[in-house]
């Protein structure tokens, strides 16, 4: 399998996108430590998965949390070879009305958990040779009209990740990111919440279509982990149909 003998992190690994990916990890032969809040979504992925997944329940924001999933990885599974940070809320308002507390949650839960859990699993990842995963979004290239705070996270976790990129180099860490437009429950209720903006951003997609978080991104995201993408770093791929050509 694409896979074998993979073990990999992912953050936010329960639910969404995060729990598709998992899925699709275990399927191709990874051994995966999901890490998410969410408990009875994880208690469900451990059910269905099996041995393949160990689940955490914890918050991503704390640096403990980070060092936990790694040595999860190392005494369940016997190492670490990939890491996905995909984890990360937010809530949405004009630049102007956003408060500190939603600044706060958009950087620690997304730039700040990215950091963390980059450099818990350095160590085990030059021994390996290993990947790294990181989330953009196309919200923050196009700059979305009330996503400010998740695309300045957004738009930090992709600096930080060419930068990285170049500086693991040398031990054979790729670092690469990805751009989802998937439908999500988040963006369910975004679309509700927001329908003219939905729209408009459905306009732009030459597919036609979200995506399907297991079918159109997760086998993206096990295409970097994988092998196959060893010749990769530093790159920014958009899983998003087409919406955003330019970048």
């Amino acid at each position: 399998m694409l896979l074998q003998d993979q073990i990999v992190i992912v953050t936010g690994g329960a639910a969404g996108i995060g729990g598709a990916i998992s899925r699709v990890l275990v399927r191709r032969g990874a051994k995966v430590v999901a890490v998410d809040v969410d408990g009875q979504a994880g208690a469900e992925l451990e059910t269905e998965l099996g041995a393949d997944i160990a689940f955490i329940q914890a918050d991503v924001r704390l640096e403990e949390t980070a060092e936990l999933a790694v040595r999860t990885a190392v005494e369940r599974f016997g190492g670490l070879t990939g890491l996905v940070n995909n984890a990360h809320a937010s809530r949405q308002a004009p630049f102007t009305d956003l408060t500190p507390e939603q600044w706060d949650l958009s950087f620690s839960t997304g730039f700040i958990a990215t950091r963390n859990f980059m450099l818990a699993a350095h160590p085990h990842l030059a021994k390996s040779g290993g990947s790294i995963v990181n989330f953009g979004s196309g919200a923050a290239l196009v700059g979305q009209p009330t996503q400010a705070a998740y695309a300045s996270a957004k738009e930090a976790i992709r600096g930080l990740s060419r930068v990285v990129a170049n500086e693991w180099a040398k031990e054979n860490i790729r670092v690469n990111v990805v751009c989802p437009m998937a439908m999500t429950a988040g963006v369910k209720a975004w679309s509700e919440s927001a329908p003219e903006l939905y729209e408009a951003s459905l306009a732009k997609v030459p597919l036609g279509r979200f995506g399907d978080p297991e079918t159109d991104v997760a086998p993206i995201v096990a295409f970097l982990l994988s092998d196959d993408a060893k010749y990769m770093t530093g790159q920014t791929l958009m899983a998003d149909g087409g919406a955003n050509q330019l970048y």
